[in-house]
């Protein structure tokens, strides 16, 4: 894809000017800890940033380190979580941390180099906590940076990831990797929103009321307290058998709860 130089110098003016007016104060930016980092990255999958300042806040104070985190029971973990939604995430980043802790000597940095070997982080996760942790010379593409280069650059919503990121590292400001990631965001968030621009999300939320995840946050509020049967389950919630067995079996599947004394529990 060619992009003169003389437009990507503005279009950095462009975002910068607007992050210098309206940066944003979050409390993941006022840190270069990549274990902080690595929680806020979690957190916002798919969350409003107005609903992860206060877990995250929590979350710190309850699990300072990632040494805290990985020796927290499963059960701390999720009840911690309740009302972020999507607890599958909250499970993952257990596993992450238990995984770093034991095989990279609680060093994410460098776990972050070797991320498909850390449950839950993909690309974006990695590089972004090595963005905001070290000023990294990289690039990370989220909803909103993908957003903002269609809109600036007037490209296909079906551009490719490879194409994406390889337009976003030829706009890469070097050694000012950090501002410039918290600036897109910053200006995604803020000025391209979806509303305004209509470029939808490659992949949206389902409605939350009466899905299958609100009935797997319920499921788990209950088995926090203590182990249910699947007729006191079916009583409680008032779910047509059927459709909680396939609840169930999924949530087994994916390792949140587990069949004990012909009871569901926590998985530990």
């Amino acid at each position: 894809m060619e992009i003169s130089k003389e437009k990507i110098v503005q279009f950095q003016r462009k975002i910068f000017s607007f992050y210098h007016k309206h940066k944003r104060d979050l409390p993941w930016r006022n840190t270069t800890d990549p274990y902080n980092i690595l929680l806020s990255e979690f957190m916002l999958q798919q969350t409003q940033v107005s609903r992860v300042v206060t877990y995250y806040k929590q979350w710190i104070t309850k699990w300072p380190t990632i040494y805290d985190l990985a020796r927290a029971s499963r059960a701390e973990v999720l009840k911690a979580w309740m009302g972020l939604g999507y607890n599958t995430r909250a499970v993952r980043l257990h596993k992450a941390a238990q995984k770093i802790v034991s095989e990279f000597h609680g060093d994410v940095g460098e776990a972050m180099k070797h991320y498909k070997e850390v449950p839950g982080v993909g690309r974006y996760t990695s590089q972004a906590v090595q963005i905001f942790a070290k000023n990294t010379d990289l690039v990370t593409v989220d909803t909103n940076i993908r957003r903002i280069f269609i809109k600036e650059f007037h490209l296909s919503e079906k551009i490719s990831d490879t194409e994406l990121w390889g337009l976003a590292k030829k706009c890469l400001p070097k050694e000012q990797s950090r501002d410039w990631h918290n600036a897109l965001m910053d200006y995604g968030a803020l000025r391209l929103t979806t509303k305004k621009t209509g470029i939808k999300p490659k992949t949206q939320q389902s409605r939350f009321e009466g899905s299958d995840r609100q009935i797997r946050a319920q499921v788990l509020r209950l088995l926090l307290k203590t182990g249910r049967s699947f007729p006191e389950m079916r009583n409680l919630l008032l779910i047509e058998d059927t459709r909680l067995k396939k609840i169930l079996e999924k949530m087994m599947q994916e390792q949140l709860i587990r069949m004990k004394q012909k009871k569901y529990v926590l998985n530990e």
